[in-house]
């Protein structure tokens, strides 16, 4: 078994446990928690978008050479649990615990001001370093960090690279190969992939609706968590099972029939042991483009046929967090199993529940999780689809 020791997280909800619980509380009548804003979209046009607006901790200097924003949602995520990882160096040793992190973006947004600052002044900014854009950079960020001597690298898959972070760290411990694992990613907003999603005609110009029938695309947010995983029993919350599969069905669009999200659904069953009866909750990955949640309903309803229990995508209150995207739902699935909190409901309130989709179960009312065991899903470009499964011991 494979437990959760600690958690930290930081997007748009929140820059702690506390104040995420306190922000689901508040929003958990499904109301968006986006803002619009300018500057991020090409000719002028404005982008609702998942912003953390706080004030983030300063990268130590003696490592400005990983002074991005991306760094800094990752320094706060770790701010939070410095504590039990210190401990956990103490016990276990620094060869014996990896760093296995999630991104997308990295520093590209560095690199973006650096190329505008050239344009301006033909000089490169001094601030910035050519691996601060490298998608190893938050995994080396934190090992110079922590001054750790184990496993450690990044994985970019798009929206299920934080997922497959989670399952190397647990993989990494089961194998003997490390005693823990500080999992999890981070990605922050940046002008490349809020245009490039925009030229795909996937970015939605409202605050996203999963599963409604006007739904018309994402908005892109900014997050970041962090899991440290051990082999001790350190809490009564672990992770169950996991699941991966890769139908590479199409470089953007998912298989419409949902075959390897389904398939990444009952591989993490049959890792947990358990069955589609014994899942309290399911984190959809729930996008709001027309293609996804039409294929993921249909997996989910093969799957779960009419026992389907109660389901709901959170990216109208966090955006689409890309690489970070699996970790921030896992940590909200966390916060449910952890806290008194109802589940997550979906916004109707602009547009109805389109019922052309496969019958799923959607929260769309009050209701507490029944059985602690949740199922997070997350599918990303290029049929790389990943299933979590976190519950109670």
């Amino acid at each position: 078994m494979i437990y959760v020791a600690a958690l930290g997280a930081i997007n748009t909800l929140g820059c702690t446990q506390t104040e995420i619980k306190h922000a689901l509380t508040q929003h958990y009548r499904a109301k968006h928690n986006l803002i619009e804003c300018d500057g991020w979209l090409l000719h002028g046009k404005k982008a609702w978008l998942g912003k953390v607006d706080d004030n983030l901790p300063n990268i130590p200097t003696h490592l400005s050479q990983y002074a991005t924003r991306n760094n800094q949602l990752l320094y706060a995520a770790y701010l939070q649990i410095h504590t039990e990882i210190e401990q956990a160096i103490r016990q276990y040793g620094y060869k014996r615990i990896a760093i296995i992190m999630g991104t997308s973006t990295s520093g590209v947004h560095e690199g973006d001001l650096n190329i505008k600052h050239y344009l301006h002044t033909k000089n490169q900014s001094y601030t910035f370093t050519y691996n601060q854009q490298e998608l190893g950079d938050p995994s080396c960020f934190l090992t110079a960090l922590l001054g750790l001597r184990g496993p450690s690298y990044t994985i970019s898959t798009a929206c299920t690279s934080s997922a497959k972070a989670v399952i190397s760290g647990k993989r990494l411990i089961e194998a003997g190969l490390v005693d823990a694992a500080i999992v999890g990613g981070a990605d922050s907003l940046s002008r490349m992939p809020i245009n490039g999603f925009n030229a795909l005609e996937s970015l939605s110009e409202n605050p996203c609706m999963p599963f409604a029938k006007g739904r018309n695309g994402i908005n892109i947010g900014e997050a970041s968590a962090l899991f440290l995983l051990t082999k001790t029993e350190t809490s009564n919350i672990a992770i169950l099972g996991t699941g991966e599969s890769s139908d590479a069905y199409h470089i953007s669009s998912p298989h419409p029939e949902g075959i390897g999200a389904q398939k990444a659904m009952q591989i993490a069953l049959d890792n947990a042991k358990l069955t589609p009866n014994d899942i309290g909750y399911i984190n959809l990955h729930g996008t709001a483009t027309i293609l996804n949640d039409i294929a993921e309903s249909k997996a989910v309803h093969r799957l779960f046929k009419q026992n389907c229990p109660p389901c709901s995508s959170t990216k109208h209150l966090t955006g689409h967090t890309l690489g970070s995207a699996a970790v921030t739902e896992l940590a909200i699935s966390y916060l449910l199993l952890n806290q008194d909190i109802y589940l997550p409901q979906q916004d109707f309130s602009i547009s109805p529940y389109d019922r052309t989709l496969d019958p799923i179960n959607i929260v769309t009312q009050d209701m507490i999780l029944k059985t602690p065991t949740i199922m997070s899903n997350s599918f990303a470009f290029g049929g790389s689809n990943a299933s979590l499964i976190i519950g109670k011991i």
